[in-house]
């Protein structure tokens, strides 16, 4: 399935390049065998986010949350190398990466692994025709549950309109997830602990942004 967003852009700086070439080798979730090998020892906690963009939320929450193995997925590779540059920059051991499809890592995760997910502002596919590539599907929900432990959160952030509706209305469909909102201000407002990215700031959606916070229920 097609990316939205460009896997490649203007040309990385020396530094980038060698961050690509030197430390993504040693940072990346093999291809093959268990994902979380990748990790020296696994650790208690586990986070999934898909997409990440420049890597500031990854950063960000990597470092407030140390004992957390943070598995960060883009296929964009200048978002992969600014991530990279910050993940370098702060010291942060406990981010491995994914430059291939999600959907392919989360495949071949065990079940009940994950204690959040973030899926924050993912590729919008504007034009109605390509709706049904944007990620959230019902078989991908699936997918989301089966490696979510029970009450796991999921985050799900957008500036689109027609994503905001149409995302809301196939997950609670979906059964599975409970949807934490009480009031307004808690889907309109940031959470308390999000980081605020280049793309979020550059306002190119067609409302303001939108958190939904989900849980994993019982089936």
């Amino acid at each position: 399935m097609r990316s939205f967003g460009r896997t490649g852009g203007r040309p990385l700086s020396a530094r980038q390049q060698r961050l690509i070439d030197e430390r993504l080798p040693a940072l990346a979730i093999p291809e093959t065998g268990d994902p979380l090998a990748a990790f020296p020892a696994r650790p208690d906690r586990l986070w999934l986010e898909i997409g990440f963009g420049g890597g500031e939320h990854v950063a960000a929450q990597a470092e407030a949350n140390p004992d957390v193995g943070y598995l960060a997925c883009e296929v964009f590779v200048e978002g992969v190398a600014k991530c990279l540059t910050a993940v370098e920059e702060k010291g942060l051991s406990n981010v491995r990466f994914w430059t291939e499809d999600a959907r392919q890592l989360i495949d071949r995760l065990p079940d009940s692994c994950l204690d959040r997910v973030f899926i924050l502002f993912p590729d919008p596919w504007p034009k109605k025709k390509h709706h049904k590539r944007r990620i959230i599907q019902p078989d991908f929900l699936d997918s989301l549950a089966r490696i979510m432990k029970l009450g796991a959160h999921l985050r799900f952030a957008t500036d689109v309109r027609s994503y905001a509706d149409e995302a809301l209305q196939k997950i609670l469909a979906h059964g599975q997830f409970d949807w934490l909102a009480e009031k307004a201000d808690d889907w309109r407002r940031p959470p308390a602990d999000h980081v605020r990215t280049r793309y979020e700031s550059k306002n190119l959606g067609d409302i303001a942004p939108v958190f939904y916070e989900f849980s994993l229920k019982s089936s």
